[in-house]
């Protein structure tokens, strides 16, 4: 798969890279010449992709107010990309995992996540390159709060809904000694507006059932000779009704406690039962007329929060190229599509193409500390380049 078959890409394909990486080196003669460089490298090693990250002219401003902003940043790019995993974890719920639907819906601007990270452009509509970092920094962080407010309210809307037909459809399903059971019973089982008669339903282990069709006109006087009659069944138990005397009702639920039946309270109403029809029918409908609207928008706060997450990207990597190699301002931003099996292997390529960069020579220092067991440096990933992670594992669930 070449590196235009994956910009163009709008189908599946696109789920099979975890991650991004996201870095940028000095300028050569001309930012192009550093592009070229690394492509070629990692062409000719046949090791992964290499793309252009375009990043516009932006204002520097103070050294303080870089270093400032490298701290906010850090922070602000931690919060989006765990509101963007809500985004994704919740349409994944609302669609209930329909992996085709998800893939359909979580585009940007109509092309998948590594696609437009391979195609980013900035949003100058959005985000004017002619303002001070700070308040791009700012408007970022305001519509992404913004975002993430809009999916609690939202979310306990249709959460609520959710849960209360949840509920009732568990009350619908089970074991016989739990579930309701006005979705088994008729009319017809029933012995109806009587002064002295009673159905009752009772619960018979399945191992007891001839036990109970041998025994129930004796547990007590006064029971309706031959008037069991076997509801339903599951693997476990049987539903059995059984007419008898009001006068002997507490009587004989003493006696089948004894014999480990189990009568359960019910008592036939038709207004009730349809009135719990309407009710989950208005719960359904009230359900399907959120669903729609929510996932439109689901859909577009997703554009929206990824779209903000890759320029908190972008500014890192702007901020941290001038503090890393100063002014003026001359670097190259590139991302690289690493395939799994590929990736210390591009990493060695990195380190070994622009280990000229680091003129300290810490990263030879942390690379050999690194070797020895127990010892650790720093827990950030340290390389001679400005490298940030674009972490993708949020849309693993895509994998067939």
């Amino acid at each position: 798969m070449s590196s235009e078959e994956i910009s163009r890409s709008n189908d599946s394909k696109w789920h099979t890279f975890s991650e991004f990486w996201l870095i940028s080196a000095p300028g050569n003669k001309t930012g192009e010449e550093t592009y070229q460089k690394l492509h070629n490298l990692i062409k000719k090693n046949n090791a992964g992709y290499v793309f252009k990250f375009h990043i516009p002219e932006l204002k520097v401003g103070t050294l303080d107010l870089l270093v400032g902003l490298s701290e906010e940043l850090t922070k602000l790019d931690t919060y989006i990309e765990s509101l963007v995993r809500k985004l994704v974890q919740y349409l994944c719920d609302v669609l209930e995992g329909e992996r085709v639907k998800l893939i359909e819906n979580l585009m940007i601007n109509g092309i998948a996540p590594t696609a437009y990270i391979s195609k980013f452009t900035w949003d100058e509509a959005k985000y004017s390159s002619k303002q001070p970092l700070r308040n791009i920094t700012d408007a970022i962080a305001k519509n992404m709060t913004q975002s993430e407010n809009e999916l609690k309210t939202k979310s306990q809307s249709y959460n609520a809904l959710k849960t209360n037909i949840q509920n009732i459809e568990r009350k619908s399903t089970g074991s016989l000694m739990t579930r309701t059971l006005t979705d088994l019973v008729k009319k017809e089982h029933f012995i109806l507006n009587s002064t002295y008669l009673t159905t009752l339903l009772v619960v018979v282990p399945s191992a007891s059932k001839k036990d109970w069709l041998g025994k129930y006109e004796t547990l007590t006087d006064m029971i309706a000779p031959e008037s069991s009659t076997l509801v339903t069944e599951d693997s476990e138990h049987c539903l059995f009704t059984v007419t008898l005397f009001r006068k002997v009702v507490e009587e004989f639920k003493l006696k089948c406690r004894e014999n480990k039946f189990v009568v359960r309270d019910f008592e036939y109403n038709e207004q009730e039962m349809e009135d719990g029809k309407k009710e989950i029918m208005k719960l359904n409908t009230d359900k399907a007329k959120q669903e729609g609207p929510l996932i439109r928008w689901l859909k577009t706060n997703f554009t929206e929060t990824f779209s903000g997450w890759l320029h908190v990207k972008a500014l890192r990597t702007f901020i941290e190229s001038i503090l890393r190699y100063g002014l003026p301002v001359n670097f190259q931003a590139m991302v690289i599509a690493p395939p799994k099996r590929n990736m210390k292997k591009i990493k060695e390529l990195l380190n070994q193409h622009y280990l000229h960069l680091d003129a300290s020579g810490t990263y030879d220092a942390k690379t050999e500390m690194d070797d020895i067991p127990g010892f650790t440096m720093s827990s950030v990933e340290y390389y001679p380049y400005v490298y940030f992670k674009i972490n993708l594992d949020m849309f693993d669930m895509y994998k067939a």
